[in-house]
């Protein structure tokens, strides 16, 4: 009977010998542009992110290492406001590009001979700055006036986050890994202002992230 339960648990967890080994490390690195915009085109989000990885394994299935990249938001919105006689469009453009470093601590456990589901505990850094302009431009007839003010604010934000994944590899050199929802808590602080805290919590299908890893096998 135990070897029949021993059995029925290898098949349905796919339960593996197949460990990665001390000593071995990897490059890997993720790429991401998302986009959102409003129907009549008055407001629009772009981000775009690219963090090169390495890692190392300090033990059997356990790695640490540190992400090091670069990413950026952009918010434009757009208003049109009809007065007598003239009308006003403005223009808010608001941007957020960052330096960030990500250390992290993964650790692997086998479901087959090249499959794998992981968690990843990480400190996510990031170093930027929010950068408002405003624009706004009056017509009145023939006339047209117009006006614009910048500013610049510096900020951190530093946070922890856990997240859930899995990684299949193709062959001894290059896998597959993906990541689905997080869990965390991030501190955003202004230079000049008061910090805010903010908790994620849940697997969220939308926050699903691909990347491909290069393993040094030994």
């Amino acid at each position: 009977m135990k070897k029949l339960l021993l059995a029925s648990a290898i098949a349905l967890f796919g339960l593996s010998n197949a460990q990665i080994a001390k000593g071995t490390a990897y490059l890997s690195g993720s790429v991401g542009y998302s986009q959102e915009e409003s129907d009549n085109g008055n407001y629009k989000k772009e981000n775009f992110n690219v963090l090169p990885t390495v890692g190392y394994f300090v033990g059997t299935n356990l790695a640490v290492g540190v992400g090091v990249g670069y990413q950026t938001e952009k918010t434009t919105q757009t208003t049109t406001l009809a007065l007598p006689g003239a009308t006003n469009v403005t223009e808010s453009i608001v941007k957020k590009p960052a330096f960030v470093v990500a250390p992290f601590v993964r650790k692997y456990w086998t479901l087959g001979d090249k499959l794998y589901i992981f968690g990843q505990l990480a400190v996510p850094m990031q170093f930027g700055k929010t950068e408002t302009e405003n624009n706004s431009v009056t017509t009145n007839g023939t006339t047209t006036v117009s006006n614009s003010t910048s500013t610049e604010a510096k900020y951190t934000k530093i946070g922890v986050t856990v997240k859930p994944g899995l990684d299949y590899f193709l062959n001894k050199n290059w896998s597959i890994e993906a990541t689905i929802g997080e869990f965390g808590y991030s501190n955003y602080k202004p230079k000049d202002g008061d910090a805010t805290n903010n908790y994620n919590f849940g697997l969220n299908l939308s926050s699903v992230t691909f990347g491909v890893k290069y393993v040094f096998a030994k």
